[in-house]
């Protein structure tokens, strides 16, 4: 794991009801101050990299762009602004893609940031991500990533440090005509170059407002004994919030682990593996959560069970706009997260037995890919007396067939067997989030003081939706014989129902993890149970 430890956590244990209520009720007992940052910097570093494609490595420059304050006060969260990650990818990287069917990719990227104050360390991920991008013909291919990132707060005075680290690419595939490609995502992991210039160094910030301009401690500063931290991280219940003592936690009102499911079985640990590992590790803001559930398939009058699986969530900080009147506000957060089975962005291989044309018994086990970035999404509004939330959760997903049985008769369907696109929900901002993808949406309430109910991104609840399964493609026998009409006309089509429960997220990166929301090695502890 590779998110801050112990003294990293100063602003982390100020939260742990929601990602919504005990944020704003910080915010709300605070007085606003004036910024303590004197001016701005902008970082430009063009840094070498070497990365792993398919054809073996290749080297490749990464471009970091970001503005950060010259000086802030100790204490004072530095707040990355303009952050962007511009990687230029060599010909004969492009040519593996090529090589893979690719006509087009989108991808999500990870820049892993060393933080340092004195002799304290901590790391952050700069997650972003590229718009769709069609592969030239020939040269290199460019892709710039943005999105939000973790802001960084150091304890005492003395110079902070950021320097770039690992780096990484997901990148998902399409052909010419807008499908998958199989595989649909490649992930590449890059390394910094020996010979970047100052090791990676990105920039220096000044903490503390001493005589000497900050960069020395004074008597009292303990630089070196506490680490930077990232602001916004769910742990504690801040003080002199309604509750304070042992708390009342949302994940009480999620679904547990063991409730009867339907026929009698229980989901009592049966999930697959679901944590951080050197592939995808933690940062400040890293949740792990199970979500399971049913969707129905409207053309089959049946619903598939979706066995719990893992997703792997980076938090946002919540951001608050009080009414001009300050009779309440509005409240938004941002986060992403990632399918993560056997370090592939996958649901766990599943099974749905139906009754084709009414009366023929058909078994397929199928998987759910990943093959875009997904979002978390919440918006809300308080009173300071009641909260309301309503959470979208966008995914591109495609839907994988990976064999099937006919009235017990084994029916090869090859190896690409697939839908032509991802699965596609109605989206309430077309404009905002264009594309093809998977919409589900969770609302929760909660009045002050009293258990919140619905969906909350921590305690988990219900998401719903409905979404239309696309045309299959790629389903051919080893003899040739072409099933994708025979699939496409048993199951594609619109309206089919969606309900997914989502189990107590585990916050993995604090000092100590909290018992009653993760094992003991950083897994969620609390395994959902489907619900119709």
């Amino acid at each position: 794991m590779t998110g801050p430890r112990s003294a990293v956590r100063r602003t982390a244990r100020s939260r742990a009801r929601s990602a919504v209520i005990a944020a704003f009720v910080v915010l709300a007992a605070t007085v606003p101050v004036a910024a303590g940052a004197t001016g701005t910097q902008e970082i430009d570093a063009a840094l070498p990299y070497v990365c792993l494609f398919p054809s073996g490595e290749q080297s490749a420059t990464v471009r970091v762009a970001a503005g950060l304050p010259e000086r802030v006060a100790a204490g004072e969260p530095i707040e990355p602004s303009g952050v962007s990650t511009t990687v230029e990818l060599p010909e004969p990287a492009v040519a593996d893609l090529a090589a893979l069917g690719a006509a087009g990719v989108r991808a999500a990227t990870r820049l892993t940031v060393g933080v340092t104050q004195g002799e304290a360390t901590a790391e952050a991920v700069w997650r972003g991500g590229t718009e769709p991008t069609a592969l030239p013909a020939t040269g290199p291919l460019e892709l710039t990533a943005t999105g939000d990132v973790p802001s960084v707060t150091g304890q005492g005075s003395g110079e902070l440090t950021m320097t770039a680290g690992g780096f990484a690419l997901d990148l998902a595939l399409t052909t010419a005509d807008g499908t998958a490609t199989d595989p649909a995502s490649v992930t590449v992991e890059c390394a910094l170059a020996e010979d970047a210039p100052n090791g990676g160094r990105l920039a220096g910030v000044q903490v503390g407002t001493g005589e000497d301009g900050g960069g020395t401690r004074t008597p009292g500063d303990d630089a070196t004994s506490a680490a930077p931290s990232a602001t916004g991280t769910p742990g504690q219940p801040a003080p002199d919030t309604p509750g304070d003592g042992p708390a009342d936690r949302q994940g009480e009102r999620a679904p547990k682990a063991g409730e009867p499911a339907p026929g009698g079985a229980t989901a009592e640990r049966t999930a697959p593996t679901c944590k951080y590992d050197d592939k995808y590790p933690a940062g400040p803001m890293s949740l792990n959560a199970y979500i399971t559930g049913y969707s129905n398939v409207n053309k089959l009058d049946g619903a598939a069970l979706v066995p719990p699986f893992c997703t792997l969530i980076t938090q946002g900080e919540p951001q608050f706009e009080f009414f001009p009147d300050f009779s309440g506000a509005t409240i938004t957060q941002h986060s992403t997260a990632d399918l993560w089975y056997q370090q592939r962005k996958q649901t766990p291989p599943f099974e749905g037995t139906f009754l084709t044309f009414d009366f023929t018994p058909t078994t397929a086990t199928m998987v759910l890919e990943q093959t875009g970035p997904m979002t978390i999404d919440s918006h809300g509004t308080t009173d300071f007396a009641f909260t309301s939330t309503d959470t979208y959760v966008r995914a591109p997903i495609v839907l994988r067939v990976t064999s099937l049985e006919v009235n017990g008769t084994p029916l090869d369907v090859g190896t690409k067997c697939r839908t032509r696109a991802s699965l596609a929900s109605e989206d309430p901002e077309p404009e905002k989030y264009p594309g093809d993808h998977l919409v589900l949406h969770g609302r929760g309430e909660q009045v002050t003081g009293q258990p919140a109910t619905g969906y909350l991104l921590l305690s988990g609840g219900p998401l719903t939706g409905e979404v239309d399964i696309p045309a299959f493609t790629g389903c051919v026998t080893a003899d040739g014989e072409n099933l994708d009409r025979l699939l496409t006309a048993s199951v594609s089509g619109p309206g089919n129902y969606v309900k997914m429960i989502q189990g107590q997220a585990c916050f993995v990166s604090a000092d100590v993890l909290n018992p009653d929301e993760c094992t003991e090695d950083g897994q969620p502890k609390k395994v959902p149970v489907a619900e119709r």
